[in-house]
């Protein structure tokens, strides 16, 4: 268990906004997204429900000023393999969004890295974090 440092828990809570913020946003209305953006609405729709999932997970770790490190490595980890999950995409040619897309994704990814980034500073800083 670690004393999570603040910068770890407002981080932890900024991903969980944003990520349920996402969420919302392409479970409620991923048809006006995908013309939008010119993504595959089945894409918007499945990842938004993953993220009311993560944003669960993640809002649930913000809360707490004491928690196990290993969560909170899984979650640094799968934001440092979203980041280059979302710039694969976008290079893999499985999906052709139009300009409005490709930057919102881009945003989307460099967001999700600053967080991943963060977090990790954040964990460092928790009290009973060992050195590495």
């Amino acid at each position: 268990m670690i004393h999570s440092s603040q910068l770890l828990r407002r981080a932890l809570l900024a991903d969980a906004v944003f990520s349920g913020t996402s969420a919302v946003a392409m479970v409620l209305d991923a048809g006006a997204l995908a013309s939008l953006l010119g993504l595959p609405e089945a894409l918007l729709r499945e990842t938004g429900l993953f993220l009311i999932a993560y944003t669960a997970l993640v809002g649930f770790l913000a809360a707490r000023t004491s928690l196990p490190k290993g969560p909170v490595i899984l979650v640094v980890a799968g934001n440092a393999a979203w980041t280059l999950a979302s710039v694969a995409l976008l290079l893999s040619g499985a999906v052709s969004p139009n300009l409005v897309g490709t930057l919102v994704v881009l945003a989307q990814a460099i967001a999700t890295g600053v967080f991943a980034e963060l977090q990790f500073v954040g964990l460092r800083r928790s009290e009973g974090m060992a050195a590495a």
